[in-house]
């Protein structure tokens, strides 16, 4: 057992644009919140409702994202922001998906998707969660949790230490490579305190009253690669993590933990808090 501190806590209202920087959030099931707004709780997809990240349109790192006065407030350089009421959910309900999982979402409405579609120069939609589906985790790692999220990939939330960014950053110095922040990794929750990759044997995280257990690796796709600030797409820092974190169970390179919630819904996190590490060995 041993302690660490919160360095930071980034929520991402909308899957694939930018977070929201913030002081507390709220631990709910799906994982973090804040005013009402979910993390991953929107989603942008194309015509036939499937779903968009980085992965296809880097550009989608530049949209940024707010909640103000009870709104979603989304907001690109050169467009004007359209606000999204929180309550209550409006739009026409759809089927989409993501990834291998069919849910339903309600759309929200013609000035999201037009300025999602003019930034993308794609037609696209942005819909929202609907909260009375359950998308449950993969049994296989959050066993009879009954652990369920939104549109994340696969986990409520991701945490990563921020020593791990360190010991990456030193290899990418020591190749002549530049430095990147660990926004390229969009994390829900960094700890500070922990030795690198400390979070790989971690079994539960403990945080005034809430517990979170960390269930699987997180393993990374070629938006590592995007920069957050200008959305242009390079090689690092998959070229480096693949010589020496490859993960062959999982079949790809690994950086940061998937995590559940497991206790403690309801209550609320905040930067600087300290976190209780329970170890699996």
């Amino acid at each position: 057992m041993m302690n660490g501190r919160i360095a930071s806590l980034h929520v991402y209202p909308v899957k694939g644009a930018r977070p929201i920087d913030v002081a507390r959030a709220d631990a709910a099931v799906t994982g973090l919140s804040i005013g009402g707004a979910g993390d991953r709780e929107w989603m942008v997809v194309d015509r036939r409702g499937q779903f968009i990240t980085q992965r296809e349109f880097p550009r989608l790192a530049l949209v940024e994202t707010a909640v103000n006065d009870g709104s979603l407030v989304l907001s690109v350089t050169g467009l004007a922001p359209v606000a999204i009421a929180l309550s209550p959910t409006p739009g026409t309900a759809r089927d989409v998906v993501v990834w291998h999982s069919h849910v339903r979402g309600f759309d929200a409405g013609d000035a999201a998707a037009a300025l999602l579609s003019s930034h993308l120069a794609d037609d696209v939609r942005l819909v929202r969660f609907d909260p009375t589906h359950e998308r449950r985790c993969n049994p296989d790692y959050a066993g009879d949790s009954g652990a369920h999220t939104r549109f994340a990939d696969g986990y409520p939330v991701l945490v990563i230490g921020s020593a791990s960014l360190a010991d990456l950053n030193a290899r990418l110095d020591a190749r002549g490579a530049p430095e990147l922040p660990m926004n390229r990794f969009r994390p829900n929750i960094v700890i500070d305190g922990l030795d690198p990759y400390d979070e790989d044997h971690i079994d539960t995280l403990e945080v005034d009253g809430i517990v979170l257990k960390l269930v699987k690796p997180c393993t990374r796709c070629q938006v590592t690669t995007t920069d957050q600030a200008s959305a242009r797409v390079g090689v690092e820092p998959l070229r480096t993590l693949t010589g020496y974190r490859m993960n062959d169970r999982l079949g790809g390179v690994a950086f940061g933990m998937n995590a559940i919630v497991a206790e403690g819904v309801g209550r609320t996190l905040a930067a600087g808090a300290s976190v209780r590490c329970e170890y699996r060995f």
